[in-house]
């Protein structure tokens, strides 16, 4: 049989364009960009096409350090591989540092680690909204050129962020699927009282959190009479093990549930996997949110999930490692900038407050986006 898989994917909007961006979400092989060869003809042809026409200082020779919420993640690895393999091109080092434990002390410890290291520059998806911010002022002071991608800091403690879309966007995104997939068990979103609740990894962290947000001011404009059975939200602290107890808890606590966001790539396999131990198929619950494709395959056979989505993670780790190096280079941007970035695109610079409402506007501090599209894939099963 066929079933539909959504996955999502980048795609230049009127601000952004990604002409190297592809459909596919699947694992990449790299090799570390410290190899000898990452000073080879190829990446000196790219480097020397993104500066034609204009005065830009080189990236080659950097070291950026990678810092995820937590290693072992999927997202967050596959992040790492599209990172290095485009450093590679590019002609600079990216240092993957990271915890397999999803905390600020373990964050802070890298980035102090880092920091003291003598990098260039640390790129890091934060698991607080403001936990990091004094070890990354610290490293500022310093010297270290300091970028943040999937998941923001305060905007005083970072130079520029790569964010894989608004909120509003995101949001909107996650209830779309959830809708979807409820329409094909028979549901009526418009007009059932839909029993729904999410299920993520904390409320500090600033991403997941500002897509919850915007995703229930985007249900209770258009689907009213829907029912959240847990307005207070149940968080699994990013943890694999916790994620599937905190996903059957769920299901134990609410039987007739209907819907249940997972706006988190170890929650989303978590729940999927309580709903799997309990018996339970996607004619029985409808689950959905973002992860790795890698993570959810085996629950799409098993006929536990209809939909779900990911935009490609591996190009905006490697968009957030290569804004953080052409800053450490020395090159400036500001608010309407558009940059060339090499095999990938043109990009534009945006103020902060497309990110946080009220954020200061004119602030070097910027955001960079990285907009999505979704796409519907055809799988044989």
């Amino acid at each position: 049989m066929k079933r539909n898989l959504l996955t999502l994917t980048a795609l230049g909007l009127a601000l952004l364009s990604l002409s190297a961006c592809s459909a596919k979400t699947t694992e990449q092989t790299t090799t570390a960009a410290n190899d000898s060869s990452a000073q080879s003809g190829e990446s000196s042809q790219a480097a020397s096409s993104q500066e034609a026409g204009a005065d830009v200082k080189s990236v080659q020779g950097l070291t950026i350090a990678f810092v995820p919420k937590l290693t072992g993640n999927a997202f967050f690895e596959s992040a790492n591989k599209g990172a290095q393999k485009y450093a590679k091109e590019w002609g600079f080092t990216v240092d993957y540092q990271g915890s397999p434990n999803a905390s600020v002390a373990d964050e802070v410890q890298v980035i102090n680690n880092a920091a003291a290291s003598g990098v260039d520059g640390i790129c890091v998806s934060s698991v607080d909204a403001t936990g990091l911010d004094s070890a990354l002022s610290d490293a500022a002071a310093m010297g270290v050129t300091i970028g943040t991608w999937d998941s923001d800091v305060s905007d005083s403690a970072r130079t520029i962020m790569v964010s894989q879309g608004t909120p509003e966007i995101l949001g909107q995104m996650l209830i779309d699927m959830g809708t979807d997939a409820l329409k094909k068990r028979g549901k009526d979103p418009e007009k059932d009282a839909i029993k729904y609740c999410w299920h993520y990894s904390q409320a500090t962290v600033a991403d997941q959190n500002s897509w919850q947000v915007a995703g229930e001011a985007y249900i209770k404009e258009k689907y009213p009479n829907w029912v959240n059975v847990a307005p207070s939200n149940y968080y699994s602290e990013q943890d694999a093990e916790k994620a599937v107890s905190i996903g059957a808890s769920i299901l134990e606590a609410h039987s007739d549930i209907d819907l249940i966001i997972c706006n988190d790539s170890t929650a989303l396999p978590g729940q999927c996997k309580a709903a799997q131990n309990a018996g339970l198929t996607k004619k029985d619950v409808t689950i959905t949110g973002f992860a790795s494709p890698m993570s959810i395959k085996d629950y799409a056979e098993a006929d536990v999930i209809e939909e779900w989505g990911l935009w490609d993670c591996g190009i905006q780790g490697a968009l957030g490692c290569y804004m953080t190096a052409y800053i450490a280079a020395g090159n400036t941007v500001k608010v309407g900038d558009k940059i060339n970035v090499p095999s990938i695109g043109e990009v534009e610079v945006l103020a902060n407050d497309v990110l946080v409402p009220g954020a200061r506007r004119q602030r070097p501090t910027t955001v960079l986006y990285f907009f999505l599209k979704d796409l519907h894939l055809q799988k044989k099963m």
